[in-house]
């Protein structure tokens, strides 16, 4: 996947919204809205007695449902078009079936987003407003704002994707999908077990536990193309074209994601080898990653390498502190996690941050 990225040396540019794809962006919140308040007006006049949420015919439920699949069909057209733009003109050079990918994990991303913020907002919006029936009226105007609010956010996330937005959109899926499955797992003790007893129960939290890691996973491996066009960048200011690191940490970033999809591709319950296979896989590509930064991630600013150390001193204090007791698996396994995505945010703000400097303040920073 990543040998065919672009040999340009072309410096990444910051994520800039183009008067086009704010337009864009602006017909799709509006054609969204109208198809919105009219499936409002239909759901309203099917249903009974409509209720914000709290029970399977709620408003809540089929507006979380119709925003989700709107934000994935305007964030993968938006994704296709901001091919044009002057800073994502690099995408073309990509093979179809790796720009396809691509598109898929960032679609899927922003409409489980948009689904879980849906289902989250009436929630909310129903625990201040208790036992409210819903009139027609409500019922379209509610409609129409969500899923067209839905549209013009996910248009715009995607137009502007860089590595770091990336990172942000993949932190906030994982966090967001992890939370829900908590909140609606159907057994209040579930962390006496282990993190990944969420994904055993064969119900609405299990499917979002599980369906989170392997769109996560998804995401990991669209990520490693966008590191790996930072790091050419990078590798082309030190003068240094061919350096291994630019084939071998994306490549390495793809088998944690592929490793990270596998762990919820293959349930505990069902898949116990295989399941433990993959954490132990995504564990272990991590480790190196961080213990071998200084041969692979050279160039990298020398604050970012104390980072590294203080994330590899966390690490081995959790292994400790696991040892001897004080930390149950459940516990255990959610820091580890935390550490793992933790490390990439900040090796990812690092690593944009050495691509944007120039060769002279590359060097400073990283003696």
């Amino acid at each position: 996947m990543t040998e065919t990225i672009s040999q340009s040396a072309e410096t990444p540019g910051p994520a800039r919204p183009s008067r086009r794809s704010e337009s864009e962006a602006v017909f799709a919140a509006l054609g969204a809205g109208a198809g919105g308040a009219l499936y409002g007006l239909v759901i309203a006049l099917v249903v009974p007695v409509l209720t914000l949420a709290g029970q399977g015919d709620s408003l809540g439920t089929w507006a979380a449902i119709a925003a989700g699949i709107v934000a994935a069909a305007a964030s993968a057209v938006s994704y296709w078009r901001a091919r044009s733009l002057p800073e994502q003109q690099w995408r073309r050079t990509l093979p179809s079936w790796t720009f396809s990918v691509n598109a898929v994990s960032v679609s899927v991303a922003h409409g489980a987003l948009a689904l879980v913020g849906v289902l989250a907002l009436f929630r909310v919006l129903s625990l201040g407003f208790i036992g409210l029936p819903l009139s027609n009226f409500w019922a379209v105007v509610l409609s129409a704002v969500t899923i067209g609010l839905s549209a013009y956010i996910s248009y715009l996330s995607a137009a502007q994707t860089t590595t770091q937005r990336m990172s942000s959109l993949m932190l906030s899926f994982i966090a967001i999908g992890t939370l829900t499955a908590m909140v609606t797992t159907p057994d209040p003790e579930w962390w006496t077990y282990h993190f990944s007893q969420l994904g055993t129960y064969d119900d609405l939290s299990s499917w979002v536990f599980n369906g989170t890691l392997i769109c996560a996973g998804l995401l990991v491996t669209t990520f490693a193309v966008y590191v790996a066009r930072d790091l050419r960048v990078l590798a082309a200011k030190r003068g240094e074209e061919h350096t291994p690191n630019v084939r071998v940490v994306p490549t390495l970033f793809v088998v944690m994601g592929v490793m990270l999809a596998c762990v919820g591709i293959f349930p505990v319950d069902l898949h116990l080898v295989l399941h433990n296979l993959s954490a132990s896989g995504m564990a272990l590509v991590f480790l190196v990653l961080l213990f071998g930064g200084r041969w692979l991630l050279r160039g990298m600013p020398r604050t970012y390498f104390v980072s590294a150390w203080i994330f590899a001193g966390a690490m081995i204090a959790s292994v400790v502190l696991f040892a001897v007791g004080y930390f149950t698996l459940t516990a255990f396994e959610i820091i580890v996690f935390a550490l793992i995505f933790g490390w990439i945010a900040v090796f990812i703000r690092f690593l944009r941050v050495a691509a944007l400097l120039s060769p002279t303040d590359a060097a400073g920073a990283a003696s």
